[in-house]
């Protein structure tokens, strides 16, 4: 970790625009021009974010055109995300020989060292789901229906989704890892815009509602500037690492 990072405060953007930037880090680092970047950033208009396998006739489109929602794939994998009322994250860095749960296990560390500095006393997940039986039900749409190993969780309950992927460049390897922050409780609407029949909606609501939590559940309202703080400072802490400043950052923004 000893490296130089980048922090990038991306504001709010499409989910096109988001997905799109996130893929140039890797790329930027594939070719040599890059550097190991956290990028944090919100939504506009509200999008649901397919996993890079998912099988998008699973989103009901016409559904999400109506609600002025996007519907975007990303280039991780992980299953439906309705991005609304969160703060999402985006590392890109070189995968230095570790493994995808060594990785992931080091990026959540970082998560949650900033969690705790937003007063929040979340914890990992241990437990590692069977995937491939998982994802053969109707309920595992969502991503928030189940946490992987090392996801983070709030008394039991799922707080920040997270998925990650590889490229490969040659003898170079670039991780990709993102994820959702819930800040609010709009994450579940996302059963509103799926090709699901009305039983199958009525059990992915309650599960929903009783398999996640979000921030304003814990801390009430939820100051986003601080967030961004404290998720860098973790990151910093954690890692032992001094973000550059980008071009046109105040010195000690966030």
């Amino acid at each position: 970790m000893k490296r130089e990072w980048r922090f990038l405060d991306s504001s709010e953007h499409s989910g096109k625009f988001n997905m799109d930037s996130d893929s140039s880090l890797v790329e930027s680092l594939l070719q040599g021009s890059g550097v190991p970047t956290l990028r944090l950033y919100t939504w506009k208009p509200w999008a649901i974010s397919i996993g890079y396998n998912q099988d998008s006739s699973e989103i009901d489109r016409d559904s999400c055109k109506e609600a002025g929602i996007d519907v975007v794939r990303r280039p991780t994998g992980g299953r439906a995300i309705l991005h609304a009322e969160e703060l999402t994250y985006a590392v890109a860095m070189p995968a230095d020989g570790s493994s995808i749960l060594e990785s992931y296990n080091t990026i959540c560390e970082a998560l949650l060292r900033g969690l705790n500095l937003f007063g929040v006393g979340a914890t990992f997940e241990q437990a590692q789901p069977r995937f491939r039986e998982t994802y053969q039900k109707k309920s595992s749409i969502p991503c928030f229906s189940s946490s992987a190993r090392y996801e983070i969780q709030w008394d039991g309950r799922k707080l920040i989704g997270s998925a990650q992927r590889r490229m490969r460049n040659g003898r170079s390897t670039v991780l990709l890892q993102h994820g959702s922050i819930l800040c609010g409780p709009a994450h579940q609407q996302l059963v509103e815009f799926l090709q699901v029949t009305e039983s199958d909606r009525k059990e992915m609501k309650q599960e929903l509602k009783e398999k996640t939590v979000d921030l304003s559940e814990i801390v009430g309202t939820v100051d986003m500037m601080n967030l961004a703080h404290c998720v860098r400072r973790g990151f910093e802490l954690a890692w032992g690492i001094d973000f550059l400043r980008s071009p046109g950052q105040a010195k000690g923004a966030a």
